[in-house]
């Protein structure tokens, strides 16, 4: 089956194991040139005739019809000799089944009319009808040859084929885990650059306000102010490290161990973040009307918001009166975040830095959209639709 499977032109060590069937086919060749009677026997140039038949099928692989040309050229002058007619069938026959499993289906059928055409020609001009009628009864086997070839090739063909569609399969297969392993990494730099941004801010804002206690009045220390920034910042550390942790998990593990990512943040969380804000000094009122929502919208919209918060308190300028609102509407789940400081945002948080570009891909990753920009009444806004349910899948 493996022989049958393989195309022979792709074969290993293909010249070898042609010369070696050569010499194979030579050797039964001479047997069946001795074993017919003295007056059938091959003379000197019928015995050179036939050895030399053999010797083309070294290179059957590499050009066929060559080969197969070859073949009855030194055949024709054989019989014609009227030699032992069977001795010369095999090589004919394996010269012949190449042409068939190597070429098209229909240059093959014209091979095998031409050889019939030709030997009969042969036959019938050295006067040998009733020869003539066995060689037409031999062909037979020709043409069984041919159907043989024919169909071995359509087998490979399929085979092939097979083959072809299983490669493919697997190089699909690859490209999925590839584009699942971009996702996870692409997913996994938005969560760390969320948190960190997020947590790193406030931990700037705290140590601000630790530092101003301390160099507005060191007469007078406000003990208490300073033990609740500090203890803020230890908290805010005590946050992030967690979160740090659970994220790196995921490229801890592996197999499937690796899809375990751990819970993800959703609006449950959101209460803790309006609390860190105020905690960092802004004025934050919030008012979140849903009820629940898909975990991978529900996650979106507190990145969304946890990075929107964090825009706050770095660009709004001091005490910002913030307004969160998350709540559902035509079936989509509708965030909004804004503040109406005392002063317009400056331009540095109207730049298309990577906190915008990051909340746009949460959305954009549920199927929805994000807006962000400056208010006419001053201050800046980030509202976001995310669609959940049946809209979420009309929207992808």
């Amino acid at each position: 089956m493996a022989a049958i499977n393989r195309d022979p032109r792709t074969a290993p060590h293909g010249t070898r194991n042609d010369a070696l069937l050569a010499v194979a086919a030579a050797i039964v060749a001479v047997c069946m040139a001795l074993s017919t009677d003295d007056g059938r026997r091959p003379d000197a140039l019928g015995w050179t005739l036939l050895i030399a038949a053999h010797v083309p099928l070294v290179w059957r692989r590499r050009r066929p019809l060559l080969v197969l040309a070859a073949v009855i050229a030194l055949v024709v002058p054989y019989h014609a000799l009227d030699n032992n007619h069977g001795a010369p069938i095999p090589a004919s026959f394996i010269a012949l089944y190449t042409v068939t499993v190597t070429q098209r289906p229909l240059r093959t059928v014209l091979v095998g009319a031409a050889g019939l055409g030709i030997s009969l020609t042969v036959m019938l001009t050295v006067g040998e009808d009733k020869q003539a009628v066995d060689l037409l009864r031999i062909y037979g086997w020709v043409l069984a040859v041919l159907f043989v070839g024919i169909d071995i090739r359509y087998y490979r063909q399929y085979v092939a084929a097979i083959v072809e569609r299983a490669e493919r399969a697997e190089r699909t297969r690859e490209e999925e885990a590839r584009r699942r392993v971009a996702e996870e990494r692409l997913r996994i730099a938005r969560d760390l650059h969320d948190l960190l941004a997020h947590s790193i801010t406030l931990i700037g804002v705290q140590t601000s306000v630790a530092a101003h206690v301390l160099s507005a009045d060191p007469e007078r220390l406000d003990r208490e102010t300073i033990a609740k920034a500090l203890d803020d910042i230890a908290e805010t550390c005590r946050t992030a490290r967690g979160e740090v942790r659970t994220t790196l998990d995921v490229l801890r593990e592996q197999g499937a161990a690796g899809e375990a990512r751990g819970p993800l943040p959703g609006l449950d969380g959101v209460p803790d973040l309006v609390e860190t804000a105020r905690l960092a000094g802004a004025r934050v009122e919030s008012e979140v009307r849903v009820r629940q929502a898909p975990p991978a919208v529900g996650a979106a919209a507190y990145r969304i918001v946890q990075e929107a918060l964090t825009n706050v308190v770095r660009h709004a300028g001091p005490e910002p009166a913030v307004r969160v609102e998350l709540y559902e509407e035509q079936g989509a789940l509708r965030v909004s975040v804004t503040d109406d400081g005392p002063c317009p945002a400056p331009p540095a948080a109207h730049s298309p830095g990577y906190g915008l570009v990051g909340m746009r891909e949460r959305a954009r990753s549920v199927g929805g959209t994000l807006d962000a920009g400056p208010r006419d009444e001053g201050g800046f806004e980030v509202s976001a639709v995310l669609p959940v349910g049946s809209d979420r899948e009309a929207a992808r």
